[in-house]
């Protein structure tokens, strides 16, 4: 800035007025200078007398934040509140400085200041809410789930139009079990907090794959950039492999590495050359190592922006690029809306539609998704001869453990349901009650996810004549004690609308008889699609009466359970549902088609004479 020295002179002598200070130091920024931007800050506060000082302040403190000068942030932010002790904008970036270096106790004492101290007059309101939303937001990774939907619905009734809270706020209410989900806020209407509600969360909410699909467009319109410039050309390649590059948040002990780390072991290293792509924690888990090893690639992308990390993917030249996330927590959609691909395709991830126009195929089976019901999905399905989820044949399993010690009486017959706490719905629950009323003597083996979850559902046997006793509630545990737990349980309840994935595959490995429900969205057949894949038809229902009738028929034929375990132990050893090498060629056998259907020329160097990859 030409006459920046002229501007730093006024401000030592005490002539800069503080909103020529503001003008200036826009112009700066917006000019990338901001660290002159600073200096002129830091002279002016030197020198003036001026009664707006305290804002000066907070403005040094959000650009040197910027600068990631967190210490001289953190002291400009603390003067700002010794010069006017009621500003509450220090504190509220104070607290995203504290977050930021891992320090949320001091981060919610700050924004707890400001929620208990300013009054929520027009004035103050707008701060207000800010700070009530960060608690919320914090509070609910650190899995304080009660006390983050408090703060939440205050929110909501300071100021009513924000989806993105009423998004985490009826995810929240899902969670604890807090029925009904929908529960009136003055100043929020039923159909804001509808249209509000995420793609993940709305599975636990409907069947209706239309509405799921109209939820993830909402999303995309919305959350995700436009008109991004394409990198991937519309030809393919020319290269002696295919490159398939996986993407996710998950490479880490999470359910998607879970069932795919097989995957990426038993790919034919003759025609397929595998990447990672990883914004995953380092959690050092045996099976984040497993999923690195199984890579021939792998790079970390957490420090790039989604256009860096869409470069780097084209520049690899990547054939079909794999999305494992779909609209989950750690999604980074727009990386797949720069086209660094030319096939792009969603798995596991979500079990619904994603609704983004970057993904070209779901890879799914003709029971997972039905012809009929195609048209809600924005990808095309590609479908599996046999399953679309794919196992791991090598998970482990510890020794079965005693009944005792799983805090389950000797006898009597064991319900079980593993599924996450936020799948649970009254009308499914109500059903798991009538069973245990039904059938004397048995219990109703759930996982203990969170303590206001489980207050609620005892709450709720209570009101419905059932002794909350006979809810047993399990923690979780490593993989191998969790999967030597269905040794102990008799029967897995399926939850409805939204069914069991990975959990699922777990129970039938470990032989233990499932009952579905399924319906007609994708996530509603998963556990349909495996036990059709087992040849065990008898065990999908398709309404409620036949689901509590089936179960309660079950709970009383103990040679139809063994049998059904018979059975599974046979389908483990022989069956499609766990041939991981035969799932691994028939997908291949399918990439191999998309990727000789496209026309030459992705690059300069494409070939007229490309050998074609043969269908193995």
């Amino acid at each position: 800035m030409e006459d920046f020295g002229s501007k730093v002179l006024l401000a030592w002598n005490g002539e800069l007025s503080f909103s020529d200070l503001l003008s200036v130091g826009t112009t700066l920024d917006e000019r990338g200078s901001s660290p002159l931007t600073a200096v002129l800050y830091q002279t002016w506060i030197s020198r003036s007398t001026s009664p707006y000082a305290h804002a000066a302040l907070f403005n040094l403190g959000t650009t040197l934040t910027n600068l990631g000068d967190l210490g001289g942030a953190e002291a400009a932010y603390r003067r700002a509140m010794d010069v006017a002790p009621a500003f509450a904008h220090p504190r509220l970036n104070l607290g995203l400085l504290f977050e930021r270096q891992n320090k949320p106790e001091d981060a919610i004492s700050q924004w707890k200041w400001i929620v208990w101290n300013c009054s929520r007059d027009d004035l103050n309101r707008a701060v207000v809410v800010l700070a009530l939303n960060h608690l919320g937001r914090l509070l609910e990774l650190r899995k304080q789930y009660a006390e983050a939907l408090s703060y939440l619905t205050q929110s909501l009734e300071l100021d009513g139009n924000q989806s993105d809270v009423l998004h985490h706020w009826v995810f929240l209410r899902q969670k604890q079990c807090l029925w009904p989900v929908y529960q009136l806020i003055e100043g929020v209407t039923l159909d804001a907090m509808q249209e509000s509600t995420s793609a993940l969360a709305m599975l636990s909410i409907t069947d209706d794959p239309g509405s799921q699909l109209g939820a993830a467009k909402l999303y995309v319109e919305k959350k995700l950039a436009k008109d991004l410039p394409r990198l991937a050309a519309l030809g393919s390649y020319v290269h002696s492999k295919i490159r398939i590059g996986y993407c996710s948040s998950d490479f880490s002990l999470h359910p998607v590495s879970m069932l795919t780390v097989q995957l990426f072991e038993l790919h034919d290293r003759n025609d397929f050359e595998v990447y990672g792509f990883c914004w995953s924690p380092e959690d050092g888990s045996g099976l984040r190592k497993r999923v690195i090893a199984g890579m021939d690639h792998f790079f970390r992308i957490d420090a790039l922006s989604d256009e860096a990390a869409a470069q780097l993917i084209r520049s690899h030249e990547i054939d079909i690029l794999v999305d494992l996330q779909g609209q989950t927590a750690g999604a980074r959609a727009n990386i797949f809306g720069y086209r660094p691909a030319p096939i792009q395709i969603t798995y596991l991830g979500l079990p619904a539609t994603t609704g983004l126009p970057a993904l070209d195929y779901v890879i799914a089976d003709e029971f997972l998704i039905p012809h009929d019901e195609a048209r809600y999905y924005s990808e095309q399905p590609l479908y599996m001869p046999h399953v679309y989820q794919v196992s791991d044949r090598n998970r482990v399993a510890a020794d079965a453990p005693s009944r005792t010690s799983c805090g389950l009486p000797e006898e009597g017959f064991v319900f079980c349901s593993f599924n996450n706490n936020y799948k649970y719905t009254p009308e499914m629950f109500a059903i798991w009650l009538r069973l245990l009323k039904a059938t004397p003597g048995s219990v109703l083996w759930l996982l203990a996810d969170n303590e206001w979850a489980e207050k609620n559902l005892r709450s709720e046997a209570a009101r419905m004549d059932v002794s909350p006793e006979r809810l047993i509630f399990a923690p979780r545990v490593s993989p191998e004690n969790y999967l030597a737990r269905y040794h102990c349980a008799d029967l897995f309840l399926d939850t409805f609308p939204f069914n069991a994935g990975t959990t699922a595959n777990d129970c039938l490995w470990m032989g233990c008889p499932l009952l579905t429900l399924s319906g007609r969205s994708f996530a509603s057949r998963m556990a349909g699609s495996l036990l059709n894949a087992a040849k065990l038809p008898d065990l999908i229902t398709y309404n409620a009466k036949e689901y509590e009738e089936t179960a309660a028929t079950l709970a009383i034929s103990p040679q139809r359970c063994l049998q059904i375990r018979q059975h599974l132990r046979a389908v483990r050893a022989h069956g499609t549902l766990f041939d991981t090498p035969r799932f691994v060629q028939d997908l291949e056998a399918r990439l191999r088609n998309l990727v000789n259907a496209l026309p030459l020329g992705a690059t300069e160097h494409a070939s007229n004479d490309r050998t074609k990859y043969s269908a193995h």
